[in-house]
C-alpha cells in the first residue's frame, strides 16, 4: 500500500502515537470526544471538511498534507486527462452498478479536499471515474457537488466552456431543491466570469442571490453570501464599479453574521473572502494601488491562512496581476512566487498563471522568482 492508499484516519493514529498522545488527550485539546477520534481513526467517520483537518493537523504539529498524504511534486503544464472529463460529461448512465451512497459521499469528500489543496493532477484522473458514479446513482446531493468539482476544476485548466457546460448539469440536476440549485449557480458564475462572459455571470448570479431564502442553516446562507461576491466582481468586470460595491457591501453584511458555520456546501465564504473580493473589485476598475494596500494587510490575518490552498493560490495569481498594472514587476515576482509555496499547481498548471508569468518575466533582467518559474513552465531555455 503507498501512502496516497493509506486512509486518512491511519494517518491521523500514527501521527497521534509519534507525538505520544492518547485519544482521551487528542480529544480533549480538540475539545471533542474521545468517541470522535476513535471513530476518525477507524474511517467510520469520514474526515473531510478543510477546516477539521486543519485543526486536527495544528493539534498535532503537522502540514495538513501529512494527514493526506506525501505531496507530489507538481509537473508543469495543463494536466493530460481532460478529454477523460469530456468523455465522462458525455455519459449520461455508469454502465456498472454505483457504489452505495456512503462510499460515493466518501470519494466525493476526497475529491472536494484534492481540489481545495490544488492538486489538480490528481484530480483530473479522479473525475472521469467519480462522475460515472454520480450520474449512475442519480442522487441529487452528490451529482451538484460532483459537477461543481468539475466545473471549478476546468476552470483552472482554461476549459471554460466545457466548465459551463458541467455548471449547467449542476443546475439541471438541482431540480427543484432550492439550496442545490443555489450552489450550482456559484459554479455557472464562476464559469461565465472565466469565458469572459461577465454580463451574463452578472445576471445569473445575482438572480440566484435574489431568490436565495436561506432559512435553515448558516452554510446557506453562506452560499447566499458567495453568489453576491461571484455577481460583484461580474459587476466589476462589466465596469459597474458602484454597483460591484453595492454587491459587496451586501455580501459583508452576510458575513457579519456568520461566525463559526459548518461550510457544509464548501464556500469558504467570510468576512475574509468579502475583504479579498475588495481587492480584485479594486484591481478591475484599475485602482491597482488601492487593491495592493488592501492585499497587504489581508495576508497578515490569521483567517487568511485558514483558507484553502487553492483559493489563496488563486487569489494569489490576482495580485500578480494588480502589480503589472502599476509596473510594479518585483511585487508581481513575490505574489507569484508566494502563490507557487502555496498551491504549486496553481502557478504551474493554469494558463491564466503562465500568462502572468510570461509578462512578468519579459523584463531585462526579469527577477529571480520568476525566471526560476518561467524556466519551469517552457516559457525560457
Amino acid at each position: 500500500m503507498t501512502n496516497d492508499d493509506i486512509p486518512i484516519g491511519r494517518r491521523v493514529a500514527s501521527w497521534r502515537v509519534r507525538r505520544q498522545m492518547t485519544q482521551q488527550m487528542l480529544a480533549d485539546r480538540l475539545r471533542r470526544s474521545k468517541s470522535w477520534v476513535d471513530k476518525i481513526e477507524r474511517g467510520v467517520r469520514p474526515l473531510d471538511r478543510y477546516s477539521v483537518i486543519q485543526e486536527l493537523a495544528h493539534v498535532l504539529r503537522v502540514e495538513p498534507e501529512a494527514l493526506l498524504g506525501q505531496q507530489r511534486s507538481t509537473p508543469a503544464g495543463t494536466p493530460d486527462g481532460v478529454d477523460g472529463i469530456r468523455a465522462a460529461l458525455a455519459r449520461y448512465d455508469n454502465p456498472h452498478a454505483p457504489p452505495q451512497t456512503d462510499e460515493l459521499r466518501r470519494q466525493v469528500g476526497h475529491a472536494w479536499l484534492t481540489y481545495q489543496h490544488a492538486h489538480y493532477g490528481q484530480l483530473v484522473r479522479l473525475l472521469p471515474g467519480l462522475l460515472d458514479a454520480a450520474q449512475g446513482a442519480r442522487s441529487a446531493e452528490l451529482l451538484v457537488p460532483a459537477y461543481r468539482i468539475t466545473s471549478s476544476l476546468l476552470v483552472k485548466l482554461g476549459e471554460a466552456d466545457l466548465a459551463w457546460l458541467a455548471a449547467d448539469r449542476a443546475i439541471g440536476a438541482a431540480g427543484d431543491d432550492p439550496a442545490l440549485a443555489a450552489t450550482a449557480a456559484i459554479a455557472v458564475g464562476q464559469a461565465l466570469r472565466a469565458s469572459g462572459r461577465d454580463r451574463l455571470a452578472l445576471t445569473a448570479t445575482l438572480a440566484a442571490a435574489n431568490r436565495t431564502r436561506p432559512q435553515r442553516s448558516a452554510g446557506e446562507w453562506a452560499v447566499s453570501g458567495t453568489l453576491l461576491l461571484q455577481a460583484a466582481l461580474a459587476a466589476a468586470g462589466c465596469g459597474e464599479h458602484r454597483r460591484a460595491d453595492e454587491l459587496t457591501d451586501r455580501a459583508a453584511g452576510v458575513a457579519t453574521n456568520l461566525r463559526g458555520y459548518d461550510d457544509t456546501h464548501r464556500t469558504n465564504f467570510g468576512a475574509i473572502a468579502v475583504d479579498l473580493a475588495r481587492v480584485l473589485s479594486a484591481a478591475q476598475r484599475g485602482d491597482a494601488n488601492e487593491a495592493l494596500h488592501r492585499h497587504s494587510t489581508l495576508t497578515r490575518r490569521e483567517a487568511w491562512r485558514r483558507l484553502p490552498a487553492e483559493y489563496r493560490g488563486a487569489y494569489l495569481v490576482d495580485v500578480a496581476r494588480a502589480y503589472l498594472q502599476v509596473g510594479d514587476l518585483r511585487g508581481a515576482a513575490r505574489a507569484l512566487v508566494d502563490a507557487d509555496s502555496v498551491a504549486p499547481a496553481e502557478v504551474r498548471c493554469r494558463p491564466l498563471a503562465r500568462t502572468v508569468i510570461a509578462d512578468v518575466a519579459r523584463a531585462q533582467p526579469a527577477p529571480a522568482g520568476v525566471a526560476r518559474l518561467a524556466t519551469l513552465v517552457g516559457l525560457t531555455r
